[in-house]
């Protein structure tokens, strides 16, 4: 079992930054891939990024390359998503997913334990 907080979300202007935090319970950690969903008002919720449980690999949707950083530091039992030049789009629930692998890429990703997610609200 597997417990997700995250925490950073919040309200910020059009082209600015945020980072958000996963802090995740158990002692396990470090066996997950760890990734990154977002859900719109009135849309599925998307994935956005996954890492694996070393860090050594990660995944973005196409969107969010070159904007998003996912990281994790596995000592402390957290992952990470940096966000840099929002756009109002990226406005939404963000929420933090974990699983064990195998990780073959962002589509293949099917977590199995969810956090209850942040709002991020990106005003123009």
């Amino acid at each position: 079992q597997v417990q997700l907080v995250e925490s950073g979300g919040g309200l910020v202007q059009a082209g600015g930054s945020l980072k958000l935090s996963c802090a995740a319970s158990g002692r396990t950690f470090s066996s997950y891939d760890m990734a990154w969903f977002r859900q719109a008002p009135g849309k599925e919720r998307e994935p956005v990024a996954v890492i694996s449980w070393s860090g050594g690999r990660t995944y973005y949707t196409d969107s969010m390359k070159g904007r998003f950083t996912i990281s994790r530091d596995n000592a402390k039992n957290t992952v990470y998503l940096q966000m840099n030049s929002l756009k109002p789009e990226d406005t939404a629930v963000y929420y933090c997913a974990a699983n064990r692998g195998p990780l073959g890429g962002l589509s293949d990703y099917v977590p199995r334990y969810w956090g209850q997610g942040t709002q991020v609200t990106v005003s123009s």
